[in-house]
């Protein structure tokens, strides 16, 4: 040993890096620090982990809500075109109606007026005939009655003479 520390062991005074505490102390600051560091690194991995899971979980859910938005605008167009569709399809069904109640109603006009025209002129051809027919009926009534008159008035040679020309002229006479 030197002086000086028999000097300093003497007074009381060791050096600081003699004493037991320091040791201890120095253990306990080496041992809190290498577990502190593995303890911290652990912590860390853990926590980056589960960042990381975390920050996954967000780009999944993320990505799931532009999928859903995208089938959303998807459907709300389908539906939008659907009902325009339906829309189309209902005016194209009303103005069809309206061409064929239209289309039936001059159909039925005319069938009306041709089977109106076909009535006038039957009404018209059985007047004609039998307006015909009584004028027959009265020209051979007439000819038979004046027959029987001029054979009753009328007798000899003169009434036979009379009786064809009269018969000759009789019917120029009522046509």
């Amino acid at each position: 040993m030197s002086v000086a520390y028999a000097a300093e062991v003497a007074v009381g005074h060791e050096a600081f890096y003699d004493s037991p505490e320091f040791w201890v102390m120095i253990a306990f600051v080496l041992t809190v620090s290498l577990a502190g560091k593995a303890v911290v690194q652990k912590i860390s991995a853990a926590l980056d982990d589960r960042s990381e899971g975390i920050r996954g979980e967000i780009e999944e859910a993320t990505r799931l809500r532009e999928e859903a938005q995208d089938l959303l605008a998807s459907y709300e167009r389908k539906q939008r075109d659907a009902v325009e569709e339906a829309r189309q399809i209902a005016d194209r069904a009303e103005s069809e109606a309206k061409y064929l109640l239209k289309n039936a109603e001059e159909s039925l006009k005319g069938l009306i007026e041709r089977r109106e025209r076909q009535a006038k002129e039957r009404i018209a051809q059985a007047e004609t005939t039998a307006v015909d027919q009584v004028r027959a009926a009265a020209i051979d009534v007439a000819l038979e009655a004046s027959r029987r008159l001029l054979a009753k008035k009328i007798t000899g040679d003169k009434s036979d003479v009379l009786v064809d020309a009269a018969i000759a002229e009789l019917p120029a006479k009522l046509h």
